[in-house]
């Protein structure tokens, strides 16, 4: 298989193919019955596109989609909806995610935004670290003086397994430049959220 974990190519979705199988198998299933016949194949070409994001980069996402602006307030985003696999079950979290930043002298694409956060949802992940990676992404690409970004999902690894509390919720921050320094700042991108 090639470096990255998802590639897209035949090669790389008939190896996961195999492995799938392998699993079914596992589980006491017969993999050649009628059913499940092509499971292995739709299940590995699910899988390589629930972690697509692997595959991209910040600067195709963004693809120079950077404006001129005056503006000096808030920009936010919200309710980008988002879907991802905890890294530790393979089981999906789905939620979504608030991006507000304060612009100094450009903007950036409406839609970057939310491009951004499924680049860094569309790979196995843990919320905490998703939360930091998109506030980072849009701090480099837009050069903002502050980030906010705010995500709340809901995970099946607990909710299905486990402790299988079905109505937990999780909520993680992250508050870069003027977001964490400023407290005014703050408040008002948390009361534009909620």
């Amino acid at each position: 298989m090639a470096n990255t974990p998802v590639d897209g190519d035949d090669q790389s979705w008939e190896e996961i193919a195999k492995h799938y199988r392998e699993i079914i198998r596992g589980l006491g299933e017969n993999p050649d019955r009628d059913g499940l016949l092509d499971t292995p194949k739709r299940a590995a070409k699910a899988m390589q596109f629930l972690n697509r994001g692997y595959t991209q980069d910040l600067d195709t996402v963004v693809n120079n989609a950077m404006f001129e602006s005056d503006n000096e307030e808030i920009v936010l985003v919200k309710d980008i909806e988002l879907y991802s696999l905890c890294e530790h079950h393979l089981l999906p979290f789905v939620g979504k995610c608030h991006v507000g930043y304060l612009p100094k002298g450009q903007v950036i694409g409406l839609s970057k935004i939310a491009r951004i956060v499924d680049m860094f949802a569309r790979r196995l992940q843990i919320q905490e670290n998703m939360s930091r990676q998109i506030a980072e992404a849009i701090s480099t690409s837009t050069g903002a003086a502050g980030v906010g970004v705010i995500i709340e999902a809901r995970h099946l690894c607990m909710s299905m397994r486990g402790v299988e509390k079905q109505n937990s919720m999780m909520k993680t921050s992250v508050m870069l430049g003027e977001f964490r320094t400023n407290s005014a700042t703050r408040m008002e991108f948390l009361q534009l959220v909620s």
